[in-house]
């Protein structure tokens, strides 16, 4: 993204423009029927249900867990996601 097309917003801005959304203009204008950006096949696209998580206690530091957690909802999964990565990682050795 170019500099000259980037703006700066501070949140009193940014809430002064909640709510001011033009849904007549948008409903109007209809679904987006200009060029795609790549060409999707569907053919062999599957569902793929993910497995149900296995409930475990475990024991982390307080630190850890804190940091998990200052990111906000999800934080179970960013474990989960690290923990896999290093699984991943080990078992590439």
């Amino acid at each position: 993204m170019s500099e000259s097309n980037t703006k700066t917003f501070s949140r009193e801005d940014i809430r002064k423009l909640k709510g001011r959304t033009d849904w007549d203009r948008l409903q109007a204008e209809g679904d987006y029927e200009g060029p795609q950006e790549f060409e999707v096949d569907w053919t062999s696209a599957r569902i793929v249900t993910p497995e149900p998580k296995q409930m475990v206690s475990i024991r982390l530091d307080p630190d850890v867990l804190a940091f998990f957690r200052s990111h906000g909802k999800g934080y179970q999964t960013r474990i989960n996601a690290v923990l896999r990565a290093y699984m991943e990682a080990r078992r590439a050795d």
